[in-house]
C-alpha cells in the first residue's frame, strides 16, 4: 500500500507531492535499513542503538551517560534503558569514574568487545546487501547529500 502511494506521489510532479514523497522515501529507506540491521544484530544481543553505543565507547573510551547522551543525541531515559539492557547482557558495565568517585563511567566489557567485532561483520554484510547496488561514487554522493540535509 505504501509503495503504491509513494510511487504515485513520486510521479505527480508538483512541489508538495515531491516534498512529501521525498520524506516518505527517506523514512522507508531508514526503516528497511534499521530492520535489516536489527535482525542481523539481534543474535548478538544488540540493536542499532546498542551497536552505536559500543562504537562510541570504542572511539571515546569509558564515558559517563551524560557524555554518551550528548555524543549520540538521544534522551536521558532512552540512554538509561539502553545502558541497562547492555549491562544485563554483560556487554558494558558501570564503574566508578577515576576522577570523580561520585560519578560512574560506562565501560565496554570483553564480551562487549567481542559483540562489537561480530557486529562489525554484521554491519558489513547488511550494508553490502542494502547499499551494494550503489557504486562507490554513488555511496559517497549519497553520504554528502544526506549530510547536507541533516545540517
Amino acid at each position: 500500500m505504501l509503495d503504491d502511494l509513494l510511487e504515485r506521489l513520486l510521479t505527480e510532479g508538483d512541489a508538495p507531492a515531491d516534498h512529501v514523497s521525498l520524506g516518505m522515501l527517506l523514512a522507508t529507506a531508514h526503516q528497511r535499513s534499521r530492520e535489516a540491521m536489527n535482525e542481523g544484530l539481534g543474535p548478538l544481543g544488540l540493536d542499532v542503538r546498542g551497536f552505536a553505543l559500543l562504537l562510541a565507547l570504542e572511539l571515546y573510551g569509558p564515558s559517563s551517560q551524560r557524555e554518551l547522551i550528548d555524543r549520540m543525541g538521544i534522551d536521558k531515559s532512552t540512554m538509561v534503558r539502553l545502558v541497562d539492557d547492555l549491562e544485563a547482557g554483560e556487554l558494558v558495565s558501570r564503574e566508578r569514574a577515576p576522577l570523580d568517585r561520585r560519578a560512574y563511567s560506562v565501560v565496554m566489557t570483553r564480551r562487549g568487545e567481542q559483540a562489537l567485532a561480530d557486529g562489525r561483520q554484521v554491519a558489513t554484510d547488511v550494508g553490502d546487501r542494502i547499499f551494494g547496488r550503489l557504486r562507490a561514487n554513488e555511496r559517497s554522493q549519497l553520504i554528502d547529500l544526506l549530510r547536507r540535509l541533516a545540517d
